[in-house]
């Protein structure tokens, strides 16, 4: 509970803010150790929530290891969602966690690569500004990441950048990225600090957890120059007083800065038990700052008492071609849980293979859904499952939900199925198709090179009165983002509109449209742009919100 008074809140908040501008930003740095995939995005964003909820202007940025530019033209296999910001930037979905948490927006900055620092140096270099000089990983390198990490602190306005260096301490990839942090904790003096995130496994045959992993983990970061000030162990087991002690004495930390991070089951617990172990005083005290107020927590404690106390539950069908990796729709499964929230329901969702689905098996897959959603995705592979799906939650009365691809997929199956245009396709999968009711965006047809040229960021969107979409928005202007390089063909629009299905939203300069409902239909939505993306804990997306209380009405009838 926050002891505070509202007022008492704002002046403390102004004083920091003065303060803060005599003594600069605070940089936290959370590298990983052991094994990957420990949640060093979840921990970051947890901390990060404590010090907001505190009244610190706080943001965080991930430093990814790996030379491609950004995560944009990865295979969702290999690095799961690309998290599209509100400037255009194709990054990583842990920044997506971010948003969530934070309910702020991150920008480019907040997302930086191998590949950008290298792109950046080398151009540099070919545009003569090293003067002759040779160009290495140290100083030159190095100096851009840190360029990198102190550019937010320098222009945002924080009090905090955390920020998260990707992989695990010992890779080779992460080396320059632990160096430059090393060379900044000496510039920075006490306004840096160092988290170490680890892993201590619980060994059954033994019957107890060990310690040496970690370790060892600290010793290789040691051995790079850097020692930890605060280390957060994961763990399956709690660790108890003795383990603690052991880590402190072994690793060269504080036994209070040996903070115990247990498996959780949701991440939204997580700030909870940051808060229980007290990671934010222990931050705040390395930094000399008073911790006289107290996290206001009490509307994140009501929305997870919502996700842990549900009073109904609907049943949620998701269909796609990455579904054996959840990580691929991250950002759509976390705006369930907030949606699912705000209605007081559990959303439990059954990942669909669109590979799998066909005319007949269609009934099996998805007759006892109390709500169908098509997931965005490129290429041939599933898409005629994806179409297939769309029919049947349209003759059947399903809420249904597409996202671009899957809005997109809903507008062929429209064209062929009640329009009686057989041939219709995108011409992303038929470049000569015969009914082209979805094709190439015109700015996109000249574009050769795959890296960030998508239609990408936030655009905007004049949503139609008197229709479904502008009732869930309350507003005739919105904004949202993107990430398509294929359009609705607004040459068919007159007969899709004729014949049921009317564009209730479009881009008020391009014509584009953005969204499509079917009036007569319970529920019935798609849209071009991923409002997935918006979605946060404060602030569930009103899409996914009223999608669920369709799902919920059709799961009471």
């Amino acid at each position: 509970m926050c002891t505070s008074t509202h007022g008492e809140l704002l002046n403390l908040q102004s004083e920091r803010r003065n303060s803060f501008m005599a003594d600069k930003c605070k940089y936290i740095f959370v590298t990983g150790g052991v094994t990957s995939s420990l949640g060093k995005g979840i921990i970051s964003a947890s901390l990060a929530k404590l010090l907001q909820a505190r009244g610190y202007r706080v943001t965080i940025q991930k430093l990814d290891p790996y030379i491609n530019v950004d995560p944009g033209t990865l295979n969702p296999y290999e690095h799961g969602e690309c998290y599209v910001t509100e400037d255009g930037a194709e990054t990583d979905l842990d920044l997506g966690h971010y948003e969530r948490f934070l309910n702020t927006p991150t920008s480019q900055a907040n997302n930086v690569t191998t590949g950008r620092i290298y792109q950046e140096v080398i151009n540099r270099e070919r545009r003569g500004d090293y003067l002759g000089k040779t160009v290495q990983v140290i100083p030159h390198i190095t100096d851009e990441i840190q360029e990198c990490i102190k550019k937010l602190g320098n222009t945002g306005g924080f009090d905090f950048v955390i920020t998260e260096i990707g992989g695990t301490v010992g890779d080779i990839e992460s080396l320059p990225y632990v160096e430059a942090v090393r060379q900044l904790r000496l510039e920075l003096e006490n306004r840096a600090m160092v988290i170490h995130l680890t892993l201590i496994p619980y060994l059954e045959a033994a019957g107890e957890l060990k310690t040496k992993p970690t370790q060892h983990s600290v010793k290789m970061l040691q051995s790079l120059g850097v020692q930890p000030d605060v280390i957060v162990a994961r763990t399956s087991h709690e660790l108890g007083e003795s383990i603690k002690k052991k880590i402190a004495q072994f690793c060269n930390v504080r036994k209070k800065a040996v903070i115990q991070s247990i498996d959780a089951s949701t991440i939204y617990e997580v700030p909870l038990m940051m808060k229980e172990e007290q990671l934010d005083e222990v931050v705040l005290n390395k930094f000399d700052l008073e911790d006289n107020i107290k996290p206001d927590l009490d509307s994140w404690i009501s929305f997870l008492n919502k996700i842990k106390y549900p009073k109904s539950r609907v049943t949620v069908g998701l269909i796609g071609k990455y579904v054996e990796l959840k990580d691929a729709y991250k950002s759509i499964l976390e705006a369930f849980i907030h949606a699912g929230a705000y209605n007081e329901c559990k959303v439990k969702v059954e990942l669909i293979h669109s590979e799998s689905v066909s005319k007949g098996s269609l009934s099996e897959h998805l007759s006892h859904l109390d709500g169908i959603l098509v997931a965005p995705g490129f290429g041939e592979r599933g898409i005629e499952g994806k179409i297939e799906t769309v029919k049947f939650a349209r003759e059947n009365n399903i809420p249904f939900f597409g996202i671009c691809l899957g809005m997109q997929c809903a507008s062929i199956e429209f064209a062929r199925n009640v329009l009686g245009l057989e041939d219709a396709h995108t011409t992303e999968i038929e470049e000569k198709s015969k009914e082209p009711v979805i094709y190439l965006m015109e700015d996109q047809k000249t574009v050769t090179e795959k890296g960030g040229t998508m239609r990408l960021g936030t655009y905007a969107c004049a949503v139609k009165k008197d229709t479904l979409a502008a009732s869930i928005y309350s507003s005739d202007n919105i904004t949202e983002r993107h990430r398509h390089r294929f359009e609705f063909n607004n040459t068919y629009l007159n007969e899709f509109e004729k014949n049921g299905m009317i564009a209730s939203g479009k881009n008020p300069e391009s014509g584009l449209v953005e969204i499509i409902e079917i009036p007569k239909h319970p529920w019935f939505v798609g849209t071009q742009f991923h409002p997935e993306y918006k979605s946060t804990v404060d602030n569930p997306h009103p899409l996914f919100v009223s999608f669920i209380g369709a799902a919920l009405k059709k799961h009471n009838f």
